[in-house]
């Protein structure tokens, strides 16, 4: 049986949403979901019983950094990622590919793999399919990405069209070494930058290879929003219908409604957590800067009607604004878990309205109320 599953339960009638199911060996979970990044083993400042109290299904860790650190062989040691971390539902951990092309100068790109500086100590490391698979087989993810090249933006037609080959070369490197798994599944991912022939041609050599799942990479790399969902729309017409459909690197509430609109299953970012270390709430109709003053008196929770641990015990804008102000840890916790239950309660309504058929009704309203680029005072 393969490690990993998708089942397509409901396509709305009026876009292309979908509501589905993904089985995994620890558990499956509906879709389309949005999954909590757990970069070292942790999603910052969010234990694992508060995790399961927001309804993640599954959560994401990185290669990159678990390689640097704690290494492999420890985690290995540990009885794997799960029993390390004490999740005990789905994980999915990225390649490294990302990290690794982000370092710049510090990093050297050839056939092989790629050599760069490790951040935390300098030293010399390097990291390949072959390398990114092993490390992934040792931390024992439900889902592991293949390792791949991000195309920056922008980048032009000849260096977008060397990396997407490149990437497919190390695709098939990647499930060379990971071979037949019934406990690990292996997602390639579809570049080409912001080419459209470049895109489809990415997308029907991944898709030959017959894997588990496909993800969509190297969009919400700078690009303007539009470019973006239009390659996204674009390079989705080539994924198949029977196998899910990730997203990378996508979490703000616009991209997440635009994505699910175009048949995305599976996205993942930091930016809840990492805009609550910043004091700022994600709410309906926007985003509420913790740290301005308008907040001083306002006695009211983040968001009415809203079930999170900060929301249900009645901590308030003024409290939560003075932790902040105060560099309280509690005030950043309480953002957090705020912004992580909004969210997935968000990919719970928008699949309530796909099942429904309701959902191009659901953006519209939603979107009316949304004030994507700017904060609410």
């Amino acid at each position: 049986m393969a490690a990993i599953s998708y089942e397509l339960v409901h396509e709305d009638r009026n876009s292309g949403a979908r509501a589905g199911v993904i089985h995994t060996p620890h558990g499956s979970f509906p879709t389309p979901i949005f999954m909590p990044v757990g970069t070292q083993a942790t999603v910052k400042g969010v234990s694992p019983d508060e995790l399961k109290d927001l309804g993640a299904g599954i959560v994401l860790s990185n290669t990159y950094h678990l390689f640097l650190r704690p290494g492999m062989d420890l985690v290995r040691e540990a009885g794997g990622l799960h029993a390390f971390m004490h999740w005990d539902r789905a994980i999915l951990t990225d390649s490294g590919g990302f990290q690794v092309f982000s370092l710049g100068d510090l990093r050297e790109i050839t056939e092989e793999g790629v050599t760069f500086r490790s951040h935390i100590d300098g030293s010399k490391k390097f990291l390949s399919p072959e390398v990114s698979m092993e490390v992934q087989k040792c931390l024992g993810a439900d889902i592991v990405m293949a390792f791949d090249e991000c195309v920056p933006y922008p980048a032009d037609f000849a260096y977008a069209k060397a990396s997407t080959e490149r990437t497919i070369r190390w695709l098939e490197r990647c499930k060379s070494v990971l071979g037949k798994s019934d406990r690990q599944g292996l997602f390639g991912i579809v570049q080409g930058g912001m080419y459209k022939e470049l895109r489809a041609w990415s997308a029907k050599k991944t898709t030959s290879l017959d894997l588990p799942g496909y993800a969509i990479g190297g969009l919400s790399v700078g690009e303007p929003k539009e470019l973006m969902y239009e390659m996204l729309a674009y390079t989705t017409d080539y994924l198949p219908k029977q196998k899910p459909r990730y997203l990378m690197g996508v979490g703000t509430p616009d991209c997440l409604v635009e994505g699910v609109a175009r048949g995305i299953d599976m996205f993942d970012c930091v930016f809840p957590t990492r805009v609550a270390r910043n004091g700022m709430a994600m709410t309906h109709i926007g985003r509420l800067v913790m740290k301005n003053a308008v907040f001083t008196h306002d006695h009211h929770v983040l968001e009415e009607g809203c079930g999170c641990y900060a929301c249900r015990n009645g901590y308030t804008r003024a409290y939560i604004r003075h932790l902040i102000r105060a560099g309280e840890i509690f005030g950043l916790r309480l953002l957090s878990l705020h912004n992580l239950w909004f969210l997935q309660v968000f990919m719970r309504r928008m699949r309530e309205a796909i099942l429904a058929d309701s959902f191009v009704s659901f953006c519209k309203e939603f979107m009316r109320g949304y004030q994507p680029h700017g904060q609410i005072n």
